[in-house]
């Protein structure tokens, strides 16, 4: 089964995969927003679900560091909703919670600078939040 895996911003999109065996978690595409609707990323993700044959999708959710909900939790929730009228498929919410962070730090180890890679951040996100998902099953 193949996953796909969602960091949602306001300003970038990192989206990731599993291999067919659920094992490993890795980085495909930083979709960047400029002036584009909810709806207008939700048919480009869709395109991604079609193309690698995506069976279930998990999407960070930006839980605050107390586990409540904020605003930008209520617009992954939007965004979620959109896109499953798109895909027709299960989409599960998982915490994110300091999956930026591990991704700035992964980069800082590896000895690349973030701030000119700002769409890999986002892209290594989204393989950190899927892999956890892919550990917990």
């Amino acid at each position: 089964m193949i996953v796909l895996g969602i960091d949602y911003g306001d300003k970038r999109v990192g989206i990731a995969k599993c291999d067919a065996l659920m094992m490993i978690a890795t980085g495909l595409d930083t979709i960047v927003r400029k002036n584009n609707s909810m709806r207008q990323l939700a048919e480009t993700i869709t395109k991604v679900v079609d193309e690698y044959n995506v069976e279930k999708i998990v999407l960070g959710m930006p839980k605050n560091m107390d586990g409540t909900l904020g605003e930008r939790a209520n617009k992954t929730i939007e965004f979620a909703d959109i896109l499953a009228k798109n895909t027709d498929i299960d989409i599960i919410f998982w915490d994110e919670r300091l999956s930026s962070k591990a991704a700035h730090r992964n980069m800082h180890e590896r000895g690349i600078k973030t701030g000119y890679n700002k769409g890999k951040v986002d892209k290594i996100a989204a393989c950190y939040i899927l892999q956890s998902y892919l550990d917990s099953i």
